[in-house]
């Protein structure tokens, strides 16, 4: 899953955003509210994780939530906020989220939820609030990955987020992070053409500078694991574009 998270420079925005990372999402972050907008309306997003965790900024947060909606043109709007009351959540549910979450909260929960927008709409959603409302009893100790990317199976394949592996068939490939990240953004158009540049902005969100070497290496050692194993899903060279995945 694409995600766009939007945090202050806070501990409890490090840890959640890393969180997000270990369970093979590719994360786009910026510090404040103004900056999100601009980069949720630069390339398109699965979800955008929005954390306000000062109570003064709750209104600002309403505010800007609507224009979030706008430029992330479909991808599900999550807020995490800190400690917060029921009309505070309900505020921010009107206001255009589909989903708020307040301190002490579940990543479980949260990054459940996230799975099921991206599954019942494929993007934003509307959903009530008694559905939309996340409080549990603790936020979680540690990084767990859900069962599913949020993909639908394209051609019978689709990818697992949990084991990290490729299935098709009942046969599973597993991959590392990086080839998850790769495959998933091959798999959002499958038997169409994906830039270079594309694949490196998705599979490497936390580098500004990748050697092209870089790309070519991960395709290379998905071929062999898919020939062996999979050989109804190929990944084919695109001349001076890029690649694509055919099923």
């Amino acid at each position: 899953m694409r995600i766009l998270f939007v945090g202050p420079p806070h501990p409890e925005a490090a840890w959640l955003f890393k969180a997000l990372q270990e369970s093979a999402h590719s994360l786009q972050r910026a510090d404040d509210l103004r900056d999100g907008v601009f980069l949720a309306s630069q390339e398109p997003y699965d979800a955008v994780v929005l954390m306000v965790l000062e109570v003064g900024f709750y209104s600002s947060l309403q505010g800007f939530i609507g224009e979030f909606a706008a430029a992330a043109n479909g991808a599900a709007i999550v807020a995490v906020l800190g400690m917060a009351t029921a009309r505070d959540r309900t505020r921010v549910l009107r206001a255009g989220a589909d989903a708020c979450f307040c301190q002490p909260y579940s990543f479980i929960e949260l990054h459940e939820r996230m799975a099921a927008l991206q599954r019942v709409g494929g993007g934003r959603l509307g959903v009530g609030v008694g559905a939309a409302v996340g409080v549990a009893a603790g936020s979680g100790s540690g990084f767990v990955s859900s069962a599913a990317s949020g993909l639908p199976a394209v051609g019978g394949a689709c990818l697992d987020a949990a084991t990290r592996e490729l299935v098709f068939g009942g046969r599973r490939v597993a991959v590392t992070r990086r080839e998850f990240l790769l495959l998933e953004c091959l798999l959002k158009q499958v038997n169409a053409p994906v830039a270079r540049d594309q694949l490196i902005r998705y599979a490497w969100p936390e580098k500004e500078d990748v050697d092209p070497s870089s790309v070519n290496l991960v395709v290379s050692r998905l071929r062999r694991k898919l020939v062996g194993d999979v050989p109804e899903v190929r990944i084919e060279t695109v001349s001076r574009f890029g690649y694509q995945v055919s099923v």
